[in-house]
């Protein structure tokens, strides 16, 4: 054993041991000697910065900007404990408007590196070096105006330190990620990353846009939307990326409060929680934001690489930056680019004197083409209904009017020389092929093509265009003034649907009651005692969420009604899936934590399935839809709903024109 170490007197320690200790918390790798430095760079007012390395930045650093200058009187201090130019007082503290303010990085860098200072004012007539530690002398020198700061065999007198760094490539790998944080940060400023010699980054002066395409790639500047919004004194600008976009890993967001790169918790969660609607579980979206508000209201002295904050208000500050991202994303519709789509002008439509398309919370396409629709297929969501908020009493049917002979394109109904895409209108498919047997009272107008007109493809109208066909029963083919649209139909009717149900229950939350579908004949199945308890304790809950379920027996539930968005789907499977979320989670956090993956799981179940041959009308009023209902682009697991296929990519295929 080993013998006890003697008791030992309490006493001051010297201040080169103190600065190794802070060192220990500042200098815990060579990028954190980047960050302190370009920091400092930046508050200098610098718009040109040279980032040396060497060997990962463990055997030098070398940071040079065109910033003011230190004058040569003040530069023992900048190597000194506790000394600043960035702060005076506690008032100053408390409205930090700088990234430095500590005054003992500097000083800790020198105290586990050979450190050289060398800088020249504007109205210097020469540079000034100072070597070592604030105990050096200051001497003549050579150099532009602006500051070189030259760290040099990082944790040379500390050798149990360095054994614990990485390799060289980890380790510029890090230093690299802090020149593209703080370069994202700072786009009026130029950067030049070099390592071993080689140029690594060089970004001259932008704007953000350029800047963030230039770091996080060709990707993110192809599917990122931009977000500017203030409220107060807050303000969050920047740019999300889309929900298809996303990646496996969270190495691409960017969240910078006042100029100053965090990692904070309540800022992640609030840009998580603005894409849960969009964004599978497992994925992780990419983002530059930046938080703007005034210093006072935020604490950066939190920890001593300040890249943890405090707000004073934090739950303000949460709720402006989710509504701001869920905001701009609920724009990713197939309008997000363009207009609502507008009426058709009463001059291209057949018949003039009917209703036009407008936006609308529908779910049944049905009843809404022809007030004669019956179906002869069942179950379908998007059969005719007599009630309900899904009901309405426009039609599409002007939408799909035009002369055949005018330049149109689609399949023209009541034409017997129209190819069959899956479907025939009026005619029985006598030899059981593709196609379905439409009821024969169901007709459009005589004469009317089943799409637009060319002009109104050309246009920005329709931005999904008309359906052409289906595949396999699972994907739509529409064209529009781009060339081919696919549509994952099930995908997209879902986030049609999840949309609806959550305006519905906000709706009953708020006051209004949420329209309800009574089932004529109740459906009744077997329950085990949790789930018959479950509907006995939770009755107001699962009233408020639209469903009307009655215990028979201890054996036996019967649902009475369902959401009147909903009364298409199985009654059985959707009432299992609400009683086993409220049973696992109770009433209250069904409706607030758990209400948008409730609403999803039933969206799934109702929304129409694979091999659902589908007229085209029908296809047509889903494009329709989709138009008008936020967060279209993906479905509620994060998928994309549709994708585009440009007549140019067609053409590349055939090899058209080469």
């Amino acid at each position: 054993m080993n013998a006890p170490t003697p008791p030992r007197p309490i006493r001051a320690l010297p201040d080169q041991l103190i600065s190794q200790i802070a060192a220990g918390e500042v200098v815990e790798r060579p990028s954190a000697v980047v960050k302190e430095l370009l920091e400092n760079a930046l508050d200098a007012g610098s718009s040109q910065i040279t980032v040396r390395l060497e060997e990962g930045g463990v055997k030098r650093i070398c940071i040079t900007d065109n910033g003011k200058g230190i004058p040569p009187d003040q530069m023992p201090l900048a190597l000194a404990r506790h000394a600043t130019s960035k702060i005076a007082s506690l008032d100053d503290l408390e409205n930090v408007g700088t990234l430095g303010f500590r005054g003992e990085a500097l000083a800790s860098i020198a105290s586990v590196a050979a450190v050289t200072l060398t800088s020249r004012t504007a109205d210097g007539a020469h540079a000034w070096e100072l070597e070592g530690s604030h105990l050096g002398t200051v001497v003549p020198s050579s150099g532009a105006h602006g500051t070189t700061i030259d760290v040099r065999d990082l944790y040379f007198n500390t050798p149990a330190r360095r054994k614990f760094l990485k390799s060289e490539q980890t380790e510029f790998g890090h230093c690299a990620e802090v020149v593209r944080r703080i370069a994202l940060a700072r786009p009026d400023v130029s950067f030049t990353l070099t390592h071993n010699g080689r140029t690594v980054d060089h970004w001259m002066v932008s704007d953000m846009a350029k800047r963030s395409a230039q770091i996080l790639g060709a990707t993110f500047e192809e599917a990122r939307l931009p977000i500017d919004e203030g409220s107060g004194v807050l303000r969050v600008h920047g740019f999300a990326g889309l929900p298809t976009a996303s990646k496996g890993r969270a190495d691409s967001q960017y969240f910078y409060v006042n100029g100053r790169f965090v990692r904070d918790k309540l800022l992640v969660h609030a840009v998580r929680a603005a894409y849960e609607d969009v964004l599978h579980g497992d994925r992780f979206p990419s983002y530059v934001l930046a938080l703007d508000l005034d210093p006072a209201l935020v604490d950066v002295n939190v920890h001593p690489s300040k890249i943890e904050v405090r707000f004073r208000d934090s739950r303000a500050v949460h709720q402006f930056v989710f509504h701001a991202v869920q905001r701009a994303l609920a724009a990713t519709s197939a309008t997000s680019h363009g207009s609502v789509p507008s009426p058709l002008p009463a001059a291209e439509t057949l018949q003039t004197s009917g209703p036009t398309w407008r936006p609308q919370q529908q779910t049944s396409f049905g009843s809404i083409l022809n007030p004669e629709y019956r179906p002869t297929f069942s179950p379908s969501p998007f059969g005719g209904s007599n009630g309900g908020v899904a009901q309405s009493t426009e039609r599409y049917g002007a939408l799909f009017a035009g002369d055949a002979r005018d330049g149109a394109t689609g399949f023209s109904a009541g034409n017997a020389a129209a190819p069959s895409a899956g479907w025939s209108s009026g005619a029985t498919a006598a030899d059981g092929s593709a196609g379905f047997r439409a009821s024969s009272d169901y007709s459009l107008p005589q004469g009317a093509p089943i799409a637009a007109s060319s002009s109104q493809l050309s246009g920005d109208e329709f931005p999904l265009g008309f359906a052409l066909a289906q595949l396999h029963g699972i994907y739509i083919l529409a064209q529009n003034s781009k060339g081919l649209v696919l549509v994952d139909m099930h995908a997209a009717h879902e986030r049609i649907l999840y949309e609806q149900l959550k305006n519905a229950l906000d709706a009953q939350i708020s006051g209004t009651d949420m329209q309800v579908q009574n089932l004529l004949i109740p459906v009744t199945f077997y329950a085990d005692g949790i789930e018959v308890g479950t509907v006995q304790e939770h009755g107001d809950t699962l009233k408020t969420l639209g469903f009307d379920i009655a215990v028979l027996s201890p054996t036996t539930l019967a649902v009475r009604a369902v959401p009147a968005l909903l009364k298409n789907a199985d009654a059985q499977t959707l009432a299992r899936d609400v009683l086993r979320d409220v049973r696992e989670y109770g009433g209250s956090r069904v409706l607030i934590e758990r209400r948008n993956e409730l609403l999803g799981t039933l969206a799934c179940h109702t929304a129409v399935r694979a091999n659902r041959i589908l007229t085209q009308p029908e296809m047509n009023a889903l494009l329709r839809q989709m138009e008008s209902t936020e967060r279209a682009d993906q479905c509620n697991h994060g998928r994309p709903t549709w994708v585009q296929v440009e007549i140019s990519a067609l053409d590349k295929l055939f090899l058209r024109g080469q």
